[in-house]
């Protein structure tokens, strides 16, 4: 994984925007949902309108436009949910977030051509997700979008092409996102293993090893933590 690590950090030089090209990467400040924030200690977070509430607090503290973060993060966030439950439950978060308002725009950050995209409609789900298949130096990987809004696939293609920088979609509100604050969960992805329209975007502590190997940091091809320490 190192070496593939490593081709996908040579992508770009720069971060690569992933929401509304008129928000400059400065307004971005990271987010913890961790379970070991202590600011979250007493709150509803499965809430989404507590989650919002506490986004909205993060955001005004540092002047900030977009929050995000949540690679590998251990969070409470999935409680209340019964997909997510049980001896072996799911909280280990395989993606970015990042949190905006509904109707922002996401941007494709690399050239690809559409995988696969359906609704996951069931509570704790993606909601309207979009998969991408990407090729690079020989190597095909995939990048996830999920939470969007519907208009986002209701004209979609299998095939279809997206330019690096072009709108892909937009979020979607909580009601169409299956009960989460607005955001976009972005996620990448080496072997699809089958899957179409969905993945996984959280995974238990038995199955991390797997995961964590198949679903890299994807910063490594954003950079956007770079230009946050830059």
């Amino acid at each position: 994984m190192k070496h593939l690590a490593d081709i996908l950090d040579t992508i770009s030089s720069q971060p690569i925007s992933i929401l509304d090209s008129r928000i400059p990467l400065s307004a971005y400040t990271p987010l913890d949902l961790s379970m070991d924030n202590p600011d979250l200690e007493g709150l509803e977070i499965t809430d989404p309108n507590v989650c919002q509430a506490y986004i909205d607090r993060v955001l005004r503290a540092n002047k900030a436009q977009v929050a995000f973060g949540g690679y590998l993060e251990r969070r409470a966030l999935y409680g209340d949910k019964a997909s997510f439950s049980g001896a072996d439950a799911r909280n280990l978060h395989l993606g970015v977030d990042f949190w905006a308002p509904a109707g922002t725009t996401v941007l494709t950050p690399i050239s690809g051509s559409v995988h696969s995209f359906q609704n996951n409609a069931t509570v704790g789900d993606y909601g309207p997700t979009i998969i991408l298949e990407h090729t690079y130096k020989s190597i095909t990987f995939y990048t996830l979008y999920g939470h969007l809004a519907v208009t986002s696939i209701e004209t979609l293609q299998i095939g279809q092409m997206f330019a690096a920088g072009s709108v892909l979609a937009t979020l979607g509100k909580p009601d169409i996102n299956v009960n989460y604050a607005p955001h976009l969960h972005f996620q990448v992805i080496m072997d699809m293993k089958g899957n179409s329209g969905d993945y996984p975007g959280v995974c238990s502590d038995k199955t991390l090893p797997f995961y964590r190997e198949n679903c890299p940091d994807p910063d490594i091809v954003l950079q956007i933590r770079t230009a946050e320490n830059g």
